[in-house]
């Protein structure tokens, strides 16, 4: 799946401490053998988010508070990511999408719309599909839904990806600032690698979604563009406007000049296409009255 470079990841982990979250009110929730960390700012219908790989909430940067401003965001911290512990646990995404449905259930959340990131886009499709009661809209940005749709050079990177890449560097130095165990790093790391070899074929539960999911990547993604599309397509969308069938409920956008790591921190056009796919407005055509 997905992951952050190590030059985006240098770059989320210099300018995280520029964003000021919108008062947030951070706590513990009980799930799944971890005290998960979350935080709760804004006022409104409730928004889950979710972060990417080797992220938290401080580097998903002003997206968060910006949302807050129309929204009662919850923003999560998944297993050794941020303040939430390690577990002896693998990481997947079904065990992901798990802790999500759990943390709901501790909160006292029944549905909710959901918004993820990289790897918390594919924690964000999974729980749609374990999990569909939970879920109104869905939002995932640079997401892909089977491995086979990855870009090449990102696909060779796999298998030599080792604990050294990561252990020793600013990373861990990162990871620590806010990991309950600084001394676990190594195990994270591990179970992260894992994750990046755990099977990835989804292409018939997303055909077989019901929710409204609006699609987002950056034209120079982690992701191919035809696979992005063909995400779209699987979802009702790609066919003419304006021949007198309504749209789909699906979206798909694409930011211009954007890789993986740069999409997360474009917030005005971020809220462009989130805002109206949350409030289902569509922009009008000629032919509608």
């Amino acid at each position: 799946m997905i992951r952050m470079t190590l030059a985006g990841l240098a770059t989320l982990a210099l300018t995280a401490a520029a964003f000021a979250q919108a008062e947030p009110m951070g706590d513990y929730a009980e799930v799944n053998g971890m005290r998960m960390y979350y935080e709760v700012s804004g006022e409104g219908e409730p928004l889950i988010v979710l972060h990417g790989a080797y992220m938290n909430i401080p580097t998903m940067g002003d997206i968060i508070p910006r949302l807050a401003e129309t929204r009662k965001v919850y923003a999560l911290e998944f297993q050794g990511h941020g303040r939430t512990n390690d577990i002896e646990r693998p990481i997947t995404y079904p065990n992901l999408a798990s802790d999500v449905a759990a943390f709901m259930d501790a909160v006292g959340l029944e549905k909710a719309d959901v918004f993820g990131y990289s790897m918390g886009g594919a924690a964000a499709l999974r729980l749609a599909f374990d999990f569909p009661e939970k879920v109104d809209q869905l939002i995932v940005a640079s997401v892909s839904y089977d491995m086979s749709g990855s870009q090449p050079e990102f696909l060779q990177m796999i298998p030599t990806m080792t604990p050294e890449m990561f252990v020793g560097t600013f990373m861990e130095d990162a990871w620590k600032q806010y990991a309950p165990n600084p001394d676990g790093f190594r195990p994270f790391v591990e179970r992260m690698i894992a994750l990046e070899h755990e099977p990835l074929a989804w292409e018939e539960e997303v055909k077989n979604l019901e929710h409204p999911v609006l699609i987002i990547a950056g034209d120079s993604d982690m992701m191919t563009l035809e696979h992005v599309v063909s995400m779209y397509r699987l979802l009702g969308g790609g066919y003419a406007g304006d021949m007198g069938k309504p749209l789909p409920a699906s979206r798909l956008a694409i930011l211009p000049a954007t890789s993986h790591t740069a999409v997360i921190d474009q917030v005005d056009l971020l809220l462009g296409f989130i805002e109206p796919f949350l409030k289902g407005e569509t922009p009008k055509g000629m032919f509608e009255q």
